[in-house]
């Protein structure tokens, strides 16, 4: 397949991320005079990647794939924000607004698939930021992606929130025959106001759910991640039963769910937004999130709930766990989409 264009004629090659965050270490973001802005508000930079696979430790897939680097969806919660320290950007604004694109990824990833010493592992596609983003309509680098893992026979586990993810449904189906195919689309709840609130760049939870029923029908393995559940925001009784129903009304082959974690730089985002937007919940927020996590109190009376709400609308669960937790994860532990799940 022919590489996909650019959206931009910058003329030469894209800079590579190395020079990116020196650049932006020395001169700051807005230096990055070649970011281009879309309608969207947005600016995106292309770069190039030398590796496109990345090792990860402590999870149940040991590679993950992450085309871009941001994401305009949004999301206040999002644990990937906090990465953005890694190129002195800030875990706010920049998350959203500015966002870097791997031009040269699929093209990478095709030559490391390619090489005799990959075992065709399991991979995570998503892990980091949305593979689903809008900007993927132009430059189509997920879908080049599944190109190659199909070509390399590898199976991968897909995170997204996007319902752009109908479009390679081909592709999608095609990778199931030849290796495997797991797709986790990322539906938090279906309540608009905190739909609107915590997820302001998303498509609407029901369009992400038809998209669940799309992928089913095409024969995909699909299903949702009813995560993170925002303590104050999706917890009633009558949101997550509202949520619940959904996914099993729209054919989901299974579900996964996990309370919010707030680590480093996402914490401090989101200690903000609350303090902007809801300062009513900053004490109650202080209270139950001392460190990264809820406590442990908290966290087993919400999973008791959801786990009576699944039987009583006979949702599929993932039984097995990443981990057997007495009491909330390690610092060290960090899941997709904040869910603990078995790909």
């Amino acid at each position: 397949m022919a590489p996909s264009s650019t959206l931009f004629d910058l003329g030469g090659r894209p800079p590579t991320t190395r020079t990116i965050a020196l650049q932006v270490r020395e001169h700051g973001a807005e230096s990055l005079d070649q970011a281009q802005r879309r309608a969207d508000a947005a600016r995106y930079q292309e770069i190039t990647c030398r590796s496109a696979l990345n090792r990860v430790e402590g999870m149940p897939f040991n590679w993950t794939l992450n085309p871009y680097r941001g994401c305009t969806h949004g999301c206040h919660y999002c644990f990937a924000r906090r990465y953005q320290t890694q190129f002195e950007l800030g875990p706010g604004d920049d998350f959203s607004s500015l966002i870097f694109v791997k031009v040269n990824f699929a093209d990478v990833l095709r030559q490391e698939l390619d090489k005799p010493a990959w075992k065709r592992e399991q991979v995570a596609l998503g892990t980091a930021t949305d593979p689903y983003q809008p900007i993927e309509g132009h430059y189509k680098l997920t879908r080049r992606s599944l190109d190659a893992l199909i070509a390399g026979r590898t199976p991968v586990g897909i995170v997204t929130k996007g319902p752009m993810i109908v479009r390679d449904a081909d592709l999608l189906a095609e990778l199931s025959r030849v290796a495997s195919c797991t797709v986790y689309l990322s539906v938090p709840t279906v309540d608009e106001d905190a739909w609107r609130a915590l997820e302001p760049g998303t498509a609407h939870p029901l369009q992400r759910l038809r998209a669940v029923r799309t992928l089913r029908d095409a024969g995909i393995n699909a299903g949702v991640l009813m995560a993170p559940v925002v303590p104050g925001f999706t917890t009633q009784t009558s949101k997550l039963d509202a949520t619940i129903k959904a996914v099993a009304d729209h054919g989901a082959a299974f579900m996964g769910a996990n309370v919010l974690y707030l680590k480093g730089g996402t914490k401090d985002h989101f200690m903000g937004f609350l303090a902007h937007a809801f300062p009513h919940m900053v004490e109650s927020y202080e209270r139950l999130y001392a460190g990264a996590y809820a406590t442990p109190e908290y966290v087993g009376t919400v999973r008791a709930l959801i786990d009576m709400l699944q039987e009583r609308h006979r949702v599929h669960q993932r039984t097995e766990r990443v981990q057997k937790h007495e009491g909330p994860p390690s610092e060290e532990d960090d899941g997709p989409e904040q869910a603990e799940f078995r790909w």
